[in-house]
């Protein structure tokens, strides 16, 4: 199992607190590999008895009897047993029972119970099950290994850090990539697989689209064009001149489908000057280039933009929610509004040219404020500012310890 430490601190600042931990994600991104990683260190740690802890995979065959939410209470209720103390109750894809939230709901109002759920779709934390435990969950979005954990997996095996990143934007992140590396006919039927189910079952099922090629042809464009302004509309217009036609309604469904199972993650302009967010074009980001390349041609290229998809992933993990910056000084790739601020982010693939490096840090310093502003690039340089800009090497700053943040 690949440690995932800044998903167990999550879940150690929230353990015992009453609100339902929800962990999401993609399929196959870790989130059964973090409950198994949290059981031990439950037991580990904080020396909480094993019997405590009541652990239901609703994905195994054996737990088939329990995809019914009276089932499923009355099987956890046997398992927490009558003895006194607080028990610790972690159920895996508990979108797979209707009505869980009824479950949930019960469980939560007990008071002697600290309750971990994982889900692969978005919709987990809509309707019902917002309402019934409002204010009373908390969402840890999970996604596929950062670099830093990539290179702790795999740096015992004498590759340079330049390979390993050169192998991370090919292979892509999924925990289980890791074993498949130099496979490259292993690797290709896992991620195909995994694309399969994630498109059929997450995607055409729940949206009950029949036209799967239509499906197959957006999420090919979007993966083509990871970083770039779209909307519903320019993406219709795309795919009809290519011969597959498309109304943007449709699009539009089909777009928020794919965000609901984690496939691609759209990010908002951000007006920096009036501070609001504009309702226009969007980005989207990719969950996994390793998912990317089996519909983009089988190669890895764009080596720019795939540096901005990771970025932005990283981002999303340390700070929350990222944005577009939309400024007088043109567009700033990502801006964070943590609890000390703003930070702005611009990423390149290089700025040896002096043309490019100006352009560059033009956007940010067009933003007249003393928050940080940083520069990353695939530069292997030492950190340099630039009155104030720092320009930072991409795979130091992917793998620092976050001191200097």
């Amino acid at each position: 199992m690949i440690d995932r430490p800044q998903y167990l601190r999550k879940l150690d600042a929230w353990k015992d607190h009453d609100v339902v931990k929800v962990i999401t994600g993609v399929r196959r991104c870790g989130k059964s590999t973090l409950m198994l990683l949290w059981k031990r260190r439950l037991v580990e740690r904080y020396g909480v008895a094993p019997e405590s802890i009541v652990h239901i995979n609703l994905e195994l065959l054996e737990n088939e009897p329990f995809l019914e939410y009276h089932r499923l209470h009355e099987e956890i209720l046997r398992r927490c047993g009558t003895a006194p103390g607080r028990r610790y109750v972690l159920i895996d894809e508990i979108q797979n029972v209707p009505d869980f939230q009824k479950t949930l709901d019960n469980l939560q109002a007990r008071g002697d119970v600290d309750l971990y759920i994982t889900g692969s779709n978005a919709m987990l934390l809509s309707g019902t099950l917002a309402t019934l435990i409002s204010g009373r969950y908390v969402e840890i979005s999970m996604t596929p290994l950062s670099f830093a954990e990539y290179w702790g997996a795999r740096s015992g095996e004498g590759l340079t850090m330049q390979r390993a990143w050169s192998e991370y934007l090919h292979d892509g992140a999924l925990p289980a990539t890791v074993g498949f590396s130099g496979d490259e006919t292993m690797l290709h039927d896992y991620l195909e697989g995994i694309l399969n189910t994630v498109l059929f079952k997450d995607v055409a099922a729940r949206l009950g689209v029949s036209n799967i090629a239509a499906l197959e042809t957006v999420t090919r464009y979007l993966f083509d064009n990871v970083a770039n302004l779209v909307n519903p509309k320019s993406i219709a217009d795309g795919m009809t001149s290519m011969g597959s036609k498309i109304s943007p309604p449709t699009v539009s469904s089909y777009l928020e489908g794919l965000a609901a199972a984690f496939i691609f993650y759209p990010v908002q302009r951000f007006d920096i000057k009036g501070k609001r967010a504009l309702r226009q074009e969007r980005k989207y980001y990719a969950v996994d280039l390793g998912l990317r390349r089996m519909l983009c041609s089988n190669k890895v290229r764009d080596t720019g933009r795939l540096l901005e998809n990771v970025v932005f992933l990283e981002l999303m993990r340390r700070e929350g929610d990222v944005f577009i910056g939309q400024g007088a000084g043109g567009e700033i790739d990502f801006i964070t509004n943590g609890a000390d601020g703003p930070r702005y982010y611009q990423v390149s693939e290089s700025v040896h040219d002096p043309w490019t490096l100006e352009r560059e840090l033009s956007s940010l310093n067009a933003v007249r404020d003393n928050y940080p502003k940083t520069l990353i690039t695939l530069d292997d340089e030492r950190p340099v500012s630039h009155a104030g800009i720092k320009q930072v090497y991409a795979l130091d700053w992917l793998l620092d310890d976050g001191e200097d943040r």
